[in-house]
């Protein structure tokens, strides 16, 4: 498959700024996918999570906007099957983690190397 640095470069929707939430019918038009793709996605992909209402309606967070316009990326325009979605989603989240991880290692140096030069300064 194709190597990808950003799906939501290509396919940038308006996501309007002052709201925090959606109903399916909003991230429906913003993203021009239809609401029983965006049902069928959360099921297939784990991470959409949309918070229900008392009522039960649908309210996708930020977040599960950009996640939906990844998938679409990647499934529309980059013609990725739903499995192979899923595996260049699960290997984004396995990097960001390591990167996570060597950042902690990193500030863990920092501070013994501060603390050492304090003993010094002391």
């Amino acid at each position: 498959m194709a190597e990808m640095d950003d799906p939501k470069e290509e396919f940038d929707p308006i996501i309007p700024p002052d709201k925090r939430y959606f109903r399916i019918g909003e991230v429906s038009e913003i993203t021009n996918t239809p609401t029983y793709i965006l049902r069928f996605w959360e099921t297939e992909f784990k991470k959409i999570k949309p918070k229900r209402t008392s009522s039960g309606q649908r309210m996708y967070r930020r977040s599960d906007v950009d996640l939906v316009v990844k998938i679409k990326c990647l499934l529309h325009e980059k013609k990725y099957t739903i499995q192979g979605a899923k595996q260049f989603l699960l290997s984004e989240n396995a990097e960001s983690r390591s990167s996570d991880q060597s950042s902690a290692t990193l500030i863990d140096e920092i501070r013994s190397e501060l603390l050492a030069i304090r003993k010094l300064l002391e």
